[in-house]
């Protein structure tokens, strides 16, 4: 093909294709490979992290289950748990006013003065279900503690313990004993499934005795 005339008379030769570098679709698959090969990493590291963090408070778990596992009454708590224990069944004629504070409960009312004169009324119970709201640094050796400060000679409550008003922890145990007591339950199925219930979540547990096996 004769070359192209310009205006001006100049040659033009026909303009050709720049051919493509023989290497670029390798370069490109090679770009693909280390990207997946990156991403796959940083998955692997996620990973060995999460495992490495539920491994931990696995761990930790068993340790906490373990320690409240560990808590042994005094001989002191088991008299005052067998002491206690012997006034109920207690039926009171009347009871002191319960301590009940200017802001609001954790509970409904009605669901606090249950929770009350349960403890008030079945120590033989009360006295042998642990709490785990930490109460034993205040020196309560089990949820009756929480509700019942003083009793006189004949059982009757005559002073309150302010601490189970403002306690949810404390109050949820009472009334959880309190619906298994009135579903006809013992005093030993009652600590029972009060350690099923609450010691899964807990870090602390009074030293409560056990129910005796009569």
């Amino acid at each position: 093909m004769p070359p192209k005339q310009t205006p001006k008379g100049r040659q033009v030769s026909a303009s050709k294709t720049p051919a493509r570098p023989a290497n670029g679709s390798k370069s490109l698959l090679f770009a693909i490979v280390a990207v997946v090969l990156v991403g796959l990493g940083v998955l692997a590291f996620w990973r060995g992290r999460d495992g490495a963090d539920a491994s931990a408070q696995t761990q930790s778990e068993q340790s906490q289950k373990k320690s409240i596992a560990d808590v042994h009454p005094t001989p002191a708590a088991e008299a005052a748990a067998a002491a206690a224990a012997a006034l109920g069944p207690h039926k009171q004629a009347s009871y002191p006013p319960i301590p009940f504070q200017a802001y609001a409960p954790p509970r409904p009312r009605e669901v606090v003065t249950a929770a009350f004169e349960f403890a008030a009324e079945h120590p033989e119970v009360a006295s042998y279900v642990p709490c785990f709201c930490g109460c034993q640094n205040g020196g309560h050796r089990g949820n009756e503690d929480c509700f019942v400060r003083r009793r006189g000679t004949n059982g009757d409550v005559v002073e309150w313990e302010e601490h189970g008003v403002e306690c949810a922890v404390c109050i949820d145990v009472a009334n959880r004993s309190r619906q298994m007591y009135n579903s006809g339950a013992s005093a030993r199925d009652i600590r029972a499934a009060i350690e099923r219930e609450f010691v899964p979540t807990a870090s602390t547990m009074t030293p409560t005795p056990r129910p005796p096996a009569n």
